[in-house]
């Protein structure tokens, strides 16, 4: 999922009227990941709890969202880790989701469910955590999260009052209407869903410790790994 590009200029500057046009492009226009680590900072959750401690449930929630950070990342290490010999000319940058893996994340750590080794899933917890709190927050983001399912469903239902309200109150014009909103929606969904995730619902975690992962059962009595986290400041 992480995507990069260059640029080159050529050696003679772009001139206008005289004016000289040299600043380079990579200094126009800022990479997204130092766009986004300008506000990443690792003692922000930290700081905040300190500042705003007499909310209640504010520890939860931040610590909710480098739960659900972590439980992403390791899913996608565990899907690599599956596809460790691509096939021959397939490229060896792109993110693989194994789609057999899934999680389920809450304050106190995170569920896995799937069928994986306790040692694979053991190791790739901890390297989640090291790649995530090293820059790669792209793995904090997962095209599977029930956030983009949210999205999607809030995008399709705003669209379809708006139409229902603009447009005459015939059946053709509503039908098309309502079409027309499920297909925006469903194509808006997936960029605005990412979006949600990197700045809503997930956050880098920093402030977690690996406690424990145990084989366990959850709430409706489904088969998983319980990947227990703690808090540091």
């Amino acid at each position: 999922m992480n995507t990069s590009a260059s640029f080159e200029g050529s050696s003679s500057p772009f001139k206008f009227f005289n004016f000289d046009f040299t600043t380079p492009v990579s200094e126009k226009i800022p990479n997204l990941e130092d766009r986004f680590s300008d506000f990443v900072q690792p003692t922000q959750d930290a700081d905040l709890l300190r500042q705003l401690s007499f909310i209640p449930g504010l520890k939860e929630i931040l610590m909710i969202r480098q739960v659900h950070a972590l439980e992403h990342a390791t899913v996608w290490v565990l899907s690599e880790s599956k596809s460790a010999y691509p096939a021959k000319g397939e490229p060896t940058n792109v993110q693989l989701d194994n789609e057999l893996l899934g999680g389920l994340s809450t304050e106190q750590g995170f569920y896995l469910y799937g069928e994986v080794n306790i040692s694979d899933l053991r190791r790739a917890v901890i390297l989640a955590r090291h790649r995530l709190t090293s820059g790669e927050w792209d793995l904090a983001v997962h095209p599977r999260c029930g956030t983009n399912l949210s999205v999607a469903m809030l995008l399709t239902a705003g669209l379809a009052v708006g139409v229902h309200l603009l447009l005459p109150f015939r059946p053709i014009e509503q039908i098309i209407g309502l079409g027309l909103a499920a297909t925006t929606a469903a194509e808006l969904a997936p960029d605005l869903g990412s979006m949600a995730q990197r700045y809503l619902t997930t956050a880098i975690p920093f402030n977690l410790t690996i406690d424990n992962i145990i084989r366990t059962r959850d709430v409706w009595g489904r088969d998983a790994h319980f990947i227990k986290v703690g808090w540091q400041e």
